[in-house]
């Protein structure tokens, strides 16, 4: 009985640690995609650009 109720606890950890894991990729991504468009868009304006 204890050890049933020890994987159904580790099953269910694991399935959250992959949800978190993809969860946190798609953010990565979508973040570093951000960072690149912005980037991109101040190297082409940097001739406007005057401190």
């Amino acid at each position: 009985m204890n050890m049933e109720k020890a994987y159904k606890t580790m099953r269910n950890i694991g399935a959250c640690n992959i949800t978190v894991g993809v969860i946190i990729l798609v953010t990565g991504l979508v973040v570093g995609t951000m960072a690149i468009i912005s980037g991109g868009v101040l190297l082409k304006r940097k001739s406007e650009i005057i401190f």
